[in-house]
């Protein structure tokens, strides 16, 4: 074989993604930022023509981002993930690690409140990517737990899975419209979390 068909049998290098131009890359934050709200609003179903009109481009801008409902929801839900993710870092170097874990928990249901119809889906892992949301949120959970019971504040027979399900049942009850508080459910959890309770919540119930 010769030089020339050398190169031409040679396999080629893959070509570097090219950059999103201006127009584009504001049209596919423009649709992400619509996408969330329409999320919140409506579940994993909401409309994605509605979601392109209110984003104010054609349905064909959005299936050029986004080429199916799915490749939407990850694209949110990476987005949801990195913000989540942004405000546990601060807490892992908390001097109180069970508050740290506590503020997390409830800035996590809050979180979570955004994709309606998602909570356990995001909260515990449900594949063997590594880098599912559901995998991420676990490793961090499991590293502001650890904290806090390495400190002497926080059981050790306690396990991550076991206090992600009782977050996502809290937010399951916030999702169904129930009339409940959930910074007081959080607070609930963790009395019973601590090696030393702390006081009851709020005023005792009325005598009857």
């Amino acid at each position: 074989m010769n030089e020339a068909d050398a190169r031409r049998t040679a396999p080629k290098a893959a070509r570097p993604p090219r950059p999103m131009r201006a127009d584009a890359r504001r049209n596919y934050e423009r649709l992400l930022a619509v996408a969330t709200e329409a999320f919140s609003e409506s579940g994993a179903n909401a409309s994605l023509d509605d979601i392109a009109k209110r984003a104010e481009v054609g349905p064909g801008t959005l299936y050029r981002h986004f080429p199916t409902r799915q490749d939407l929801l990850e694209a949110v839900m990476e987005q949801w993930m990195q913000s989540v993710l942004a405000e546990a870092e601060p807490l892992l170097d908390s001097a109180d690690p069970a508050e740290a874990l506590a503020v997390w928990l409830q800035r996590l249901i809050s979180h979570v409140a955004v994709f309606r119809g998602l909570a356990a889906a995001t909260l515990l892992p449900s594949g063997a990517k590594d880098q599912s949301p559901g995998r991420v949120l676990h490793t961090t959970a499991e590293e502001l737990l650890t904290r806090a019971q390495r400190s002497g504040q926080i059981r050790t027979d306690v396990t991550v899975i076991e206090v992600l399900t009782l977050v996502s049942g809290i937010t399951w009850a916030c999702d169904s419209g129930k009339p409940v508080n959930p910074v007081r459910l959080v607070e609930l959890v963790m009395d019973g979390l601590r090696t030393h309770p702390a006081l009851p919540v709020g005023p005792a119930p009325a005598a009857t």
